[in-house]
């Protein structure tokens, strides 16, 4: 059984969705809410109350956790579940969200009386569907014992950054974390591309790095997923876009160059502009061609 049972959960999409119901499973009593209504029905035979409004959904919580796109519909959907908040509360803020974000999003805690964590996850929807994300986080010790059970729900570890969320420490871990996932997504989808182009099975291409140094589990899936014609969201390209900006974004603050990341940028708003933007991030493949 949860050591706290109310919990509310804002935002559920593919991420959201999943953790929801490893909360649920675990025994945490749940509330939810997303801005379409429909995509949060569905937990309600899980156990969740679905709520109508942000406000609700906070209402009597101990903890708070948004999943939601970006830092600014963060910060407009926690100014909407304001009049609902509880001073104490624990706000686990698990959006991938910008740098510059995170000082805001911690100041609007301090002004509520909230214990802000900066929270995001590591992970996409099959590690998220089975409770084995990675949490990376920073806060203060006393919100680290009060969301030990959720972070024992919706992952296989936690890595603690820092005990002062507002300082972005966790999600500069994240960005950092994300920036290798996608340069891995994008060599996979280029790599699958040239082979066909240059009349070459991508089967052959995978079979002969097999088990040497230049291959790995990641590389198969997404692979697996172009050869396969099989673009159910994992994760999305759109979210994957909008991590590569903040990644360059990131890093310009900082005066380090993201050349390919840059690029990856440019292959993401293409495949999105020719139809590919809800799809599975590997759809970065269809920036490849032309048509």
């Amino acid at each position: 059984m949860a050591d706290h049972t109310n919990v509310a959960l804002l935002g559920t999409g593919i991420m959201g969705a999943a953790m929801a119901r490893n909360l649920l499973r675990t025994g945490h009593g749940l509330r939810v809410w997303n801005r379409t209504r429909a995509k949060a029905e569905p937990l309600a035979a899980d156990g969740a109350q679905v709520c109508d409004t942000a406000a609700e959904a906070v209402r009597g919580a101990d903890i708070v956790i948004t999943m939601l796109f970006d830092g600014p519909a963060t910060l407009e959907t926690m100014r909407e579940a304001a009049p609902g908040l509880g001073q104490g509360a624990v706000w686990l803020q698990s959006t991938t969200v910008g740098v510059d974000d995170v000082p805001r999003l911690a100041a609007f805690g301090a002004e509520h009386g909230l214990v802000f964590v900066d929270g995001p996850v590591l992970g996409t929807k099959a590690p998220a569907e089975a409770g084995k994300l990675t949490a990376i986080a920073a806060g203060p010790q006393a919100a680290r014992d009060a969301l030990a059970s959720v972070h024992d729900a919706i992952g296989a570890r936690t890595i603690w950054a820092g005990d002062d969320g507002s300082t972005a420490a966790a999600t500069r871990l994240k960005l950092v974390c994300n920036n290798w996932t996608l340069a891995l997504t994008h060599g996979a989808a280029e790599s699958v591309a040239l082979a066909k182009g240059l009349g070459v099975d991508p089967q052959a291409f995978l079979d002969t790095i097999k088990g040497g140094l230049m291959d790995c589990g990641y590389l198969h899936a997404k692979s697996g997923m172009i050869m396969n014609d099989d673009f159910t969201p994992s994760f999305a390209l759109d979210n994957a876009a909008k991590d590569a900006r903040l990644i360059v974004a990131a890093a310009d603050a900082t005066g380090v160059r993201m050349d390919v990341t840059e690029a990856g940028v440019e292959r993401f708003r293409r495949a999105a502009a020719s139809g590919h933007g809800h799809e599975d991030m590997a759809a970065t493949y269809f920036a490849s061609f032309d048509d």
